[in-house]
């Protein structure tokens, strides 16, 4: 199920998801969002409601120092809030002593990072990603549509995605969320 669509837009991050809820052969629209804010972060997630459910209205994300840096806080301070987080809402996994949670998508400071499963943390260089069954589509259309405004790159890669792809329907859900200025930066001016 699913395609949750990233893009990074100078300082801007923005992120699109459909709304099929899939079980089998049968789908449902759903009403709550697979895009959504939590603080400073953009989310947008695949593999379970339950996940995203407990990413938005559970996760306590991490403080980070504005001189940290922002990939290291991602693998180490944020992974382990999220690994917490899906432990005590009863949705991480155990099996052969090896834990996974999910996947799903975060905009931060400006920069679009991929979570595995396994808890990796990626960030692809062409600075647009996509998850989910419809991903293949979403990349395909982003490729093809360099040059066009941002928010209309990600719609197009959702609806090329549901033309194709059983597990995606809209409506869809598009917000972006702008870097923020660190104060170091804004006293200096």
């Amino acid at each position: 199920m699913t395609c949750i669509v990233g893009l990074v837009d100078g300082d801007r991050v923005w992120m699109g998801g459909d709304s099929a809820g899939v079980n089998g052969l049968d789908i449902t629209v759903r009403a709550d969002t697979k895009v959504f804010r939590n603080a400073d972060l953009l989310i947008g997630f695949t593999s379970s409601f339950r996940m995203g459910q407990l990413l938005h209205y559970r996760l306590e994300p991490p403080h980070r120092d504005p001189e940290a840096d922002v990939f290291r806080y991602m693998v180490v301070d944020f992974v382990d809030a999220v690994r917490g987080c899906l432990k005590d809402g009863g949705y991480a996994h155990r099996s052969n002593d090896v834990e996974t949670g999910g996947t799903f998508m975060v905009g931060y400071e400006g920069r679009l990072f991929s979570i595995q499963s396994d808890y990796q943390v990626g960030e692809a260089v062409r600075g647009y990603h996509a998850i989910g069954c419809g991903s293949d589509y979403a990349l395909g259309s982003l490729a093809s549509t360099v040059g066009l405004p941002a928010e209309e790159r990600v719609l197009k890669a959702l609806e090329c995605a549901e033309l194709f792809s059983g597990g995606v329907r809209a409506p869809f859900t598009i917000q972006s969320m702008v870097r923020r200025p660190h104060l170091a930066l804004t006293e200096a001016a």
